[in-house]
């Protein structure tokens, strides 16, 4: 339960900083509850190391305000790439730290299902079962991905998949699945079952972290600042280029 304190605190604080650099996309917006005011965007190669501390200098100068100012910052917490879990996470814990507000992570496939919902509102208005799963390309043909159901409730935690002609029988055998996300072309190769629906052109957007992240705030879920590590899933293995195999 939230202290009179924390309530005064987030009542007087409505806007957020949200940083998501969970896949190739470097994205960081300001959003309040109802709305998004600032956004900056890039899918260019290594981006976040590039452009993500430059895209939050942007927006908070666009909107005026300073890091202090805010109620809090967010950050994707994964699953993801590694690098660029890393980079995000290190940058809104600095932000964090240095301004003296609080941290807040956002589940990815969580933040995906709503950038689902932002693009297509039509699945929100589905009355038949219907299931959603959230993709993300871990590399050959696994995936990371969950299952949220009609309402957003998450129904398969986050996991790793080897993906094969077999995926989700059970799933679409109940109902229609719609994938998707970068790793959902993978499915779209392999499933032929007609409950299986792909969709194109969704990727995580920290416009989307809007609605999970002021559930969190309101409920005063906070991260340490000082220990709190992204979700990477798997632990991080180093490769060497073919190029320099002996």
């Amino acid at each position: 339960m939230m202290t009179a304190g924390e309530k005064d605190y987030i009542g007087a604080r409505q806007k957020v900083l949200c940083i998501e650099s969970a896949t190739g996309v470097c994205s960081v917006a300001i959003c309040s509850r109802d709305s998004v005011s600032q956004i900056r965007e890039s899918g260019d190669e290594r981006a976040h190391s590039k452009l993500l501390a430059v895209y939050v200098k942007e927006v908070l100068e666009a909107e005026g305000t300073g890091a202090a100012q805010l109620a809090a910052v967010a950050v994707s917490r994964g699953p993801g790439s590694y690098t660029g879990l890393r980079i995000g996470v290190s940058l809104a814990k600095g932000v964090a730290y240095g301004a003296g507000v609080p941290l807040i992570s956002a589940d990815t496939m969580e933040s995906m299902y709503h950038s689902l919902m932002l693009t297509y509102p039509e699945y929100a208005r589905q009355e038949d079962e219907i299931f959603f799963v959230p993709m993300i390309d871990a590399r050959r043909m696994e995936v990371y991905h969950s299952v949220i159901g009609r309402h957003g409730s998450v129904i398969g935690e986050v996991e790793a998949s080897v993906i094969d002609t077999s995926s989700f029988s059970g799933l679409l055998a109940r109902g229609r699945v719609v994938f998707f996300g970068n790793g959902s072309d993978k499915c779209r190769e392999l499933i032929s079952h007609p409950n299986a629906l792909f969709v194109a052109d969704v990727f995580p957007s920290a416009a989307a972290m809007r609605i999970p992240v002021f559930r969190s705030l309101d409920a005063a879920r906070f991260e340490d600042v000082a220990y709190f590590e992204p979700y990477y899933l798997k632990d991080f293995l180093a490769t060497i280029p073919k190029k320099l195999i002996p």
